[in-house]
């Protein structure tokens, strides 16, 4: 399904096949000489089909389009293997370029994230047996154009900035239209959910760069934001002082939860609220435990940092504490 955002974006709805989100959207917007994709899916036949059958209607040729990819996870960057033409110039911020590059990251890890999280390595093989890069960067690897913050990509009447948002990755990137007053923000301001804030690695602060990152769109003039999943956004700063606000939340609630004894991030994530169709901790699929044990990583690494918690290693494993 095609939605026609101005005279010349538009939205097109990508599959996601057994994922909580169901859909990604890909932005195409249509310009005189060249054309550009905003993000595109998985790396899958029905994601593929969903975006030929799009540009089709929209008489674009691949030849001429190129793609923008505004952070490097899955349901939007892999359908990138199979889509890129010998002409595309194919966008990505160097930080998650270089995540990219470390395919095997978690293969070569996992014992590591579950010392720091708790999470059991069971579940991390399911989840690196399921989704490991592997299966899904099939075909001539893809020569990325690395963009930083203040570049400039013109298509059609649209100038395009691009804008720095560190967070739900390390170089998610947004793309600000002044004139058009349009931010296309990836997974940086979603509006039916709230994106991801994942910490994988101690030595990052993913929580301290996303809030820092809201504030620095809400001082970007925003009548439409299009985002990467679900709706398009009209209140654009209600919506972003929601999010600042559900972090706080969170993170009260994190602090309600820990004792002096010790608990991992695992546990603390198996006892957090979640808004979630699954009645118990013990139904939620593997990867969603995953991710929600990663969040609840980044709010304790925010704590500790800001020195509100106590954490210490025990048998191996990272535990939080209430603060003596």
């Amino acid at each position: 399904m095609i939605e026609r955002v101005t005279s010349n974006i538009y939205m097109v709805k990508i599959p996601l096949p057994q994922s909580p989100l169901k859909a990604t959207n890909s932005y195409i917007i249509k310009g005189e000489d060249r054309n550009l994709i905003v993000d595109t899916g998985y790396n899958l036949p029905e994601c593929k089909a969903a975006l030929l059958q799009g540009l089709r209607e929209l008489g674009v040729s691949l030849d001429v389009t190129d793609i923008f990819i505004t952070h490097m996870h899955p349901d939007h960057l892999d359908l990138v293997w199979s889509l890129q033409s010998d002409s595309s110039k194919i966008y990505l911020s160097k930080p998650d370029l270089e995540t990219v590059k470390l395919s095997d990251w978690w293969e070569e890890n996992r014992h590591l994230f579950s010392r720091i999280s708790g999470l059991p390595e069971d579940v991390l093989q399911e989840i690196i047996d399921r989704h490991s890069p592997r299966k899904f960067h099939q075909g001539k690897a893809p020569e990325f154009t690395t963009v930083e913050d203040g570049d400039e990509i013109k298509v059609g009447d649209c100038l395009l900035q691009c804008v720095e948002t560190p967070g739900h990755s390390k170089g998610h990137m947004c793309l600000y239209e002044p004139e058009k007053k349009i931010l296309i923000c990836g997974d940086h301001v979603l509006n039916d959910i709230t994106p991801n804030i994942a910490l994988w690695q101690y030595e990052w602060n993913p929580l301290e760069k996303y809030l820092d990152s809201l504030d620095k769109v809400l001082g970007f003039e925003v009548e439409r934001a299009l985002p990467g999943h679900r709706s398009l956004i009209r209140d654009f700063k209600g919506r972003v002082m929601e999010l600042k606000s559900h972090h706080q939340e969170r993170l009260r609630e994190i602090l309600s939860l820990l004792d002096y004894h010790g608990k991992d991030a695992f546990r603390i994530a198996s006892e957090m609220s979640w808004d979630m169709t699954y009645e118990s901790w013990d139904q939620f699929p593997a990867t969603q435990k995953l991710f929600a044990t990663a969040e609840a990583l980044s709010h304790l690494k925010y704590l500790d940092d800001k020195g509100f918690i106590d954490k210490k290693t025990l048998q191996q494993r990272m535990l939080f504490t209430k603060r003596h």
